[in-house]
């Protein structure tokens, strides 16, 4: 039996459209399955905790296997609902504007392809997560992004601080990413946003502490990703060669370079390339500290929940058992 979450509205309704093709195949297969609709922020995580308080049963050798229609918003969702990782398959077929991690994941777009690759998985691949803690939670939050607010979450793909997280929280309520998204440019929406955000940035200070015991500070600060996959913002490649199996987060850390040289770097991450411009480093971590001089907001996979002035990531090797 496979539960099947899907978020209708993601990428302005593509998912529901994507469902409709992918039922009938799951019928002409005979595959036994529930559905289940998300119906606004934070459902998928009730949907998900209500199945595990629901499959007393399941064990790590009879696993309750979870299939995702959704953006990386929505797998994210997923992460904060699954209670017991060791008895849970999770399954994932990209239905968002992002994508992010269906880049590393997919060669194929086809969502046929990949629900029959899912299928047909005899053995899942183990795969690393990373978990925020907020030390620190502002008043000020976001919108209505999710259920509620935690003082710590999972990500699949990435955590950012600063700059990139205050894209994610304007693009989250942006009606021009809705528009974009229709006519297949949603990324477009990021990288005007990235403009906008970057010309309005005050100066803050950062100190980061790397597992325990390097100590950086940044006297001017942007922001920083900590990376369990490449991409992040719908297509920045800001962590190039970064692996979701080797218990480290690819960490991309934005400071010391002038607003007018970022206006320039940032079209280079597309690529990847933007590492050849001076105060843009990258450095590897199990653990990762981070204080700010102010609160800034904080994206887990692309989703805002929190602003906080100080952060701890960490990388939980092989968590997350998926379908592959």
């Amino acid at each position: 039996m496979y539960h099947i979450i899907v978020n209708p509205a993601s990428k302005s309704g593509r998912g529901a459209k994507i469902w409709a093709v992918l039922e009938p195949v799951l019928k002409e297969k005979a595959v036994s399955y529930e559905v289940h609709f998300s119906e606004k922020a934070g459902h998928v995580i009730r949907i998900i905790r209500d199945l595990s308080a629901s499959s007393k049963g399941t064990t790590a050798e009879n696993p309750l296997k979870i299939i995702i229609l959704g953006g990386d918003g929505t797998f994210n969702e997923a992460l904060q609902g699954i209670t017991d990782y060791d008895r849970v398959l999770l399954g994932y077929i990209p239905t968002g504007s992002s994508n992010d991690m269906a880049r590393d994941l997919y060669t194929s777009k086809d969502p046929v392809v990949i629900l029959t690759r899912i299928l047909e998985c005899k053995k899942p691949t183990k795969m690393d997560i990373g978990c925020v803690t907020f030390e620190h939670l502002s008043n000020e939050l976001s919108r209505k992004h999710t259920e509620s607010i935690l003082s710590k979450r999972y990500f699949g793909v990435s955590c950012g601080i600063g700059f990139d997280a205050a894209v994610c929280e304007e693009a989250l309520s942006s009606k021009f990413k809705n528009t974009m998204n229709k006519i297949g440019l949603g990324k477009l929406t990021y990288l005007g946003i990235a403009l906008k955000q970057l010309i309005a940035a005050k100066k803050v200070t950062c100190d980061i502490t790397i597992d325990d015991s390097q100590q950086i500070h940044l006297p001017r600060f942007l922001f920083v990703a900590g990376m369990i996959h490449q991409f992040e913002g719908g297509g920045f490649q800001f962590c190039p060669g970064a692996d979701c199996h080797d218990g480290l987060m690819d960490v991309c850390v934005v400071g010391n370079i002038p607003k007018l040289l970022i206006l320039f770097a940032l079209p280079t991450a597309f690529k990847g390339k933007h590492y050849m411009f001076k105060g843009v480093d990258r450095y590897s971590a199990s653990k990762l500290t981070l204080k700010t001089s102010v609160p800034l907001w904080v994206h887990t996979d692309g989703e805002v929940s929190a602003k906080t002035d100080a952060i701890t990531l960490t990388c939980e090797r092989e968590k997350l058992q998926i379908l592959l």
